[in-house]
């Protein structure tokens, strides 16, 4: 029996797993995004995936959700701020499934879980680029981990099934009994070096070996630690460690954040680090460096004026 996947969002990481589902016979992919030169394209050629891997897959995309039949699962990968109308578009489609996040920042489960009847808390440290419509280059090949969602939790055999399926199709996946240490894991590693690359225009590995900027990357990894401890998270892996691996393996990768800089395009500074900021200052913590960072890239969104934009 096939099991169908609704990709929600495919953008560069929407497409990785997109593309890596859709070689499984035995799981049918479904793609709903809203850039039409992208839909097209994937409906004309397939979708492509170059360089950590070299996938080329046939996927069901479609630019209205309408179009799409309920399906088993949803792999939600859309922008935060762009959650909130992707499900309200999409919720149809998840009338009786388990939808998982794999987004960046805090808080988009919450908003998930207003639509679906079941969640589960995912993150990945899969890292591509868009490349061109129909295509993403693959730049990290980090694992994925999924679990419940606490107030509105998919079954465990909905999530096992998940991860089983996209670690058959090529992404190495996790299943947990609770996957928010590795979510805040995510979030701290991130959030030390998305920013600040969107300032400086630098890739993750000229952040991470520069004698002036490493310092205060692994100052932002503090303050997320000693939040998330307050929150009582035990993180997974040092995000020292990660910043190390990413020197090593994804040199030149340009963090999300910096792409969204470079297009003028609004950012995930709110749910990065502005996500750290408010759970610190709920806890009375201090997370100065992260002030810092949401108030720079928060200037750098502002002096595009009238040419920046949402989109």
């Amino acid at each position: 029996m096939s099991t169908s996947i609704c990709v929600v969002g495919a953008g560069a990481i929407g497409s990785l797993f997109a593309a890596h589902l859709a070689t499984l016979d035995d799981v049918t992919v479904w793609a709903f995004d809203v850039s039409a030169p992208h839909v097209d394209a994937i409906t004309r050629d397939g979708l492509t995936i170059t360089g950590k891997a070299n996938v080329h897959a046939a996927v069901n995309a479609r630019t209205e959700a309408s179009e799409i039949p309920p399906c088993d699962f949803g792999i939600v990968a859309v922008k935060s701020e762009y959650t909130r109308a992707a499900m309200e578009a999409a919720a149809a489609i998840f009338a009786d499934a388990a939808v998982a996040s794999v987004q960046n920042g805090v808080g988009n489960e919450e908003i998930i879980a207003e639509f679906v009847p079941r969640v589960i808390r995912g993150t990945t440290l899969a890292a591509g680029a868009m490349t061109a419509p129909g295509t993403v280059r693959f730049d990290a090949t980090g694992d994925t981990w999924l679990g419940p969602f606490e107030p509105k939790p998919a079954t465990t055999e909905e999530i096992e099934l998940l991860a089983r399926l996209i670690d058959r199709s090529g992404m190495p996946t996790h299943a947990m009994a609770d996957a928010r240490g590795a979510q805040w894991t995510k979030l701290v590693f991130t959030a030390a070096g998305n920013a600040l690359g969107a300032v400086t225009g630098l890739s993750v590995g000229q952040l991470g070996d520069d004698r002036y900027l490493r310092p205060l990357v692994d100052g932002l990894i503090a303050e997320g630690e000693a939040v998330a401890g307050a929150l009582g998270i035990t993180l997974d892996t040092d995000p020292r460690a990660m910043i190390d691996d990413a020197v090593e393996n994804a040199y030149w990768h340009r963090a999300s954040m910096l792409q969204d800089v470079a297009a003028h395009r609004h950012t995930e500074i709110d749910v990065l680090n502005g996500g750290i900021v408010a759970a610190g200052r709920s806890l009375g913590i201090p997370t100065p460096l992260h002030e810092t960072m949401v108030a720079m890239v928060k200037g750098v969104e502002k002096s595009w004026g009238s040419e920046g934009n949402h989109d």
